[in-house]
């Protein structure tokens, strides 16, 4: 029988970073019924080098818990309602999110824009994705060459462009920072309100506050 992606991904992924739990979204189907599946079976693990996170569930564990990460005080609020639609439950090593959208979307969430890019229906498509491509949609060896210079990342940290990407900001090392994953969508979000919905081409203003 061939293995579906997901369990591809898995056979791959370094966890679990929580302990066992049985998770259950209240739902049949969809992407939220796949994600109680797959953390029941692994809570949390980090894969492509740490490249990919997904977060476990619970008060105990390493790195950042999922159903927190959702609420508005450990981030969300710095989006001003942008990110309020959307259930993460995971990221890559630059912080930007896979998320679920209504009950049938999987999407990637760009931290510096708001835009969000549809991945597919269901997490089997999400690690589909990830494993056409993992140097690119997984930050497969990009993850792998920073931490190999840098040290390895602590399971609750990620990494931020001290110029950001949408702002012409370069992948080189010297332009990233560490930060815990939750201070750097902090960092990102009043800048993120300010970015969206702007036309290409237009001038943003920054200031110290």
């Amino acid at each position: 029988m061939t293995q579906s992606a997901l369990g591809q991904l898995l056979a791959r992924a370094r966890g679990p970073m929580g302990p066992d739990i049985d998770l259950d979204f209240g739902v049949e189907s969809g992407p939220l019924a796949e994600l109680g599946q797959l953390i029941t079976r692994m809570n949390g693990f980090f894969a492509f080098n740490a490249g990919i996170q997904v977060f476990r569930v619970g008060e105990e564990g390493l790195g950042h818990d999922m159903l927190s990460w959702n609420t508005g005080e450990v981030w969300k609020d710095t989006y001003g309602g942008l990110a309020d639609d959307l259930f993460c439950f995971g990221q890559d090593i630059f912080g930007v999110q896979f998320a679920i959208l209504g009950r049938d979307q999987v999407v990637r969430f760009n931290p510096e824009t708001t835009a969000t890019t549809l991945i597919g229906n269901s997490l089997d498509d999400w690690a589909q994705w990830l494993l056409a491509d993992p140097d690119i949609n997984g930050a497969n060896s990009f993850a792998y060459a920073f931490q190999k210079e840098n040290g390895p990342l602590e399971p609750n940290e990620r990494l931020v462009p001290l110029q950001f990407f949408s702002l012409g900001g370069s992948y080189d090392f010297d332009n990233m920072a560490v930060h815990d994953a939750a201070d750097a969508m902090q960092i990102r979000g009043p800048i993120a309100q300010k970015i969206h919905k702007l036309p290409d081409g237009a001038t943003i203003h920054l200031s110290a506050e």
